[in-house]
């Protein structure tokens, strides 16, 4: 069942224990996914194929609120992008954080490889400087282009004149 791989902080934790302990690695990305397109099914799929998992922290409701990404935002609750995320065949855990930044998760679980788009300056990525300090491993990956859930939202909104 999907629930099954919504972990809490203290799960994901002992999840990557059990890799390390095992000889693997397990690959951490995050992000809002509020609306799961073919570009976010293409970024995560490369991600899981850089290690043994693929643990994706959601940002709540509430974080997603403070980035202002729009007043609708999220369009989705935190309990569905988690099921969606959870229902993935590569994802191996979803968990939640609600801070502005990944920064205390990933300082808290030490992931073996962190991930995130090439849009982002390794140097600039939140919690980088840790994951490398932790012996870990940093990339970017490309997006595909022509997908953002801010051009579905935009095109869904001018449908209906709004």
């Amino acid at each position: 069942m999907t629930d099954q791989k919504i972990w809490t902080w203290d799960q994901a934790k002992e999840q990557i224990a059990q890799f390390r302990a095992a000889g693997k690695k397990m690959v951490f990305t995050n992000g809002c996914f509020d609306i799961l397109h073919a570009g976010h099914v293409h970024y995560l799929e490369a991600a899981s194929q850089l290690g043994d998992g693929l643990l994706v922290a959601l940002n709540t409701d509430e974080s997603v609120q403070r980035l202002e990404k729009s007043p609708a935002r999220p369009l989705q609750s935190s309990n569905s992008r988690s099921r969606v995320m959870a229902a993935l065949g590569f994802v191996t855990g979803v968990v939640l954080f609600n801070e502005d930044t990944p920064k205390e998760i990933i300082e808290y679980i030490t992931p073996h490889i962190l991930v995130k788009g090439a849009d982002y300056a390794i140097e600039n990525i939140v919690g980088a400087d840790w994951v490398l300090q932790h012996g870990g491993e940093v990339k970017t990956l490309e997006f595909v282009p022509g997908y953002s859930t801010t051009q579905i939202e935009k095109k869904i909104l001018t449908a209906h004149g709004l």
